[in-house]
């Protein structure tokens, strides 16, 4: 087949994908800046070239074909993709553009967006766009975000080639409840736990059962209570006295200090998993992901925790 078929030009593939959206040729000549019979022979172009007909006219109405809605779901993600990497292209030399990083719901808002005004009063020239991952991310390109902030497991077992991680925050589990809870129900050994109702998030169900085996005690007789999807969630739970949860300790830090929870008990619980941000190898020498990187490097250190990278 000749090449020329697969890679049609970006002048009919926008006009395509601006018909589509808007179902009409007119609105999408409008948009472009073009006529409408050059949209339409645009369009009419690009499907003599791919031999399928992307259209179905009805009187003056375009309707998109079953293979027309495939096609502007690929060429939408194509043109997203060229766009992106324009304005990476355009913003490198300037340190400036944007920044597309994945963060864990909890501590995106209760650790990373509480700081993150420092950073636009240092460098209002870039602009980090959130987006919200429960889960790890491995292909970063088909996610579409530059890096991610996340808890990896970085014992040798848990890396990946190709990737670039820089340490935060230990995990660091530790119970959580609310004063009141514990002042007819004190937790002195790790198996007065057990007695509580506990609290789960439904990315980490098997957490306290990790917790309990580490103590050498069956959670078999544990009051198992509600899981909640949001570790935030779940916070708000311990807070208003429903159960005891198992959180990470820098998620509860302010709570922690302003005594509306406490940790009744202190038990070693040794895991390799850390607090990361994560990004490919190749996405080292963007400059705002360095600028990003150097802020929260000076964050991190400021409250007491040592940076490094694996």
């Amino acid at each position: 087949m000749n090449p020329r078929h697969l890679t049609p030009s970006i002048s009919l593939l926008l006009a395509f994908e601006a018909s589509a959206r808007h179902q009409s040729f007119t609105r999408a000549a409008e948009e472009l800046s073009l006529t409408q019979g050059a949209v339409s022979r645009q369009v009419q172009n690009l499907e003599l070239l791919l031999n399928v007909s992307l259209f179905k006219r009805v009187g003056r109405r375009i309707l998109l074909a079953d293979v027309g809605v495939m096609y502007l779901q690929e060429v939408t993600f194509a043109l997203d993709r060229i766009r992106g990497a324009s304005l990476k292209a355009m913003s490198f030399e300037a340190g400036t553009g944007t920044l597309r990083l994945a963060v864990l719901p909890t501590f995106g808002s209760k650790w990373l967006l509480p700081r993150l005004h420092r950073f636009y009063q240092k460098h209002p020239g870039v602009t980090v766009h959130i987006h919200t991952r429960f889960d790890q991310i491995e292909d970063f390109d088909l996610a579409g975000v530059d890096a991610a902030i996340g808890i990896r497991d970085l014992s040798p077992q848990g890396l990946v080639t190709e990737m670039v991680f820089h340490r935060l925050h230990p995990e660091d589990p530790v119970p959580i409840a609310s004063p009141a809870l514990l002042e007819n129900a004190r937790i002195n050994i790790p198996v007065d736990v057990t007695r509580h109702r506990l609290l789960h998030v439904t990315h980490r169900p098997q957490a306290w059962a990790n917790w309990f085996s580490a103590q050498g005690i069956s959670s078999r007789s544990a009051h198992t209570g509600p899981m909640f999807e949001l570790t935030a969630h779940l916070i708000q739970a311990a807070l208003a006295g429903i159960g005891v949860g198992l959180v990470p300790r820098v998620l509860v830090e302010e709570e922690l200090r302003q005594g509306t929870l406490v940790v009744p008990i202190h038990v070693p619980f040794p895991n390799h998993r850390h607090f990361c941000l994560t990004h490919p190898q190749h996405n080292d020498k963007l400059p705002q992901l360095k600028t990003f990187k150097d802020w929260l490097r000076a964050e991190i250190e400021s409250t007491g925790y040592g940076w490094s990278s694996v």
